[in-house]
């Protein structure tokens, strides 16, 4: 594509030079007459405009229309197809081990995004370092059950998602009462076909009034 686009770019100022010369020598065309300087501006744009002025260098300051392909960027830009380059700061580290760690990156920023959308922690703002400490634990731990659900559904070929999983479970309610300020009445609600598939599918116990 980046050849097509600048042998496209080539045949368009190859046709505003015969144009200018033609108007140079005196020959008369029909429609707007080019200039030197409106043709460098409109075919530095072109260049532009299809991200290639790295490699098509359009002299601006010349009083000629004008310019040069860099053999040496377009062979770097060739040798760069379809690759990732990372830079690291940490020269002694051998390239799999920077390639895993930014791999692990991504996957704590997914891991964040998580935390945020399917899990809702919400953003809680302390000082003290032993509560920044129980904070981080409790997102910690609420990521590591979502990665275990995730895996366990994975392994039964379960069309759920950890998302929809979450949802199905949070149907299930646990409700106390007090009945004339004397007499208290606890109950689980009845548990569906659906969550009792769920939990077979991630070798978990139904719950149970008798467990909370």
């Amino acid at each position: 594509m980046r050849d097509e686009r600048i042998a496209a770019l080539e045949a368009d100022a190859a046709q505003w030079a015969e144009k200018l010369d033609a108007q140079e020598a005196g020959q008369t065309h029909p429609g707007k007459k080019l200039s030197d300087a409106g043709t460098i501006a409109r075919f530095y744009k072109a260049v532009a405009d299809a991200h290639l002025a790295h490699i098509i260098k359009v002299n601006l300051a010349s009083e000629v229309f004008t310019y040069e392909i860099d053999e040496r960027a377009l062979k770097r830009a060739r040798l760069m197809d379809g690759k990732l380059i990372l830079v690291a700061n940490v020269p002694d580290s051998p390239p799999p081990e920077i390639v895993a760690r930014y791999k692990a990156l991504a996957d704590i920023e997914r891991g964040f995004r998580v935390l945020k959308s399917e899990i809702e922690i919400a953003p809680v703002f302390h000082r003290l370092p032993n509560r920044i400490r129980a904070h981080a634990l409790i997102c910690f731990l609420a990521l590591l059950l979502y990665r275990v659900l995730r895996l366990r559904l994975k392994a039964k070929a379960s069309p759920l998602s950890p998302e929809r999983a979450l949802e199905i479970a949070r149907r299930i309610q646990y409700h106390q009462v007090t009945l004339h300020q004397r007499q208290s009445a606890s109950g689980l609600s009845a548990i569906t076909p659906q969550q009792k598939e769920l939990f077979e599918t991630v070798a978990l116990p139904e719950p149970s009034a008798r467990r909370l």
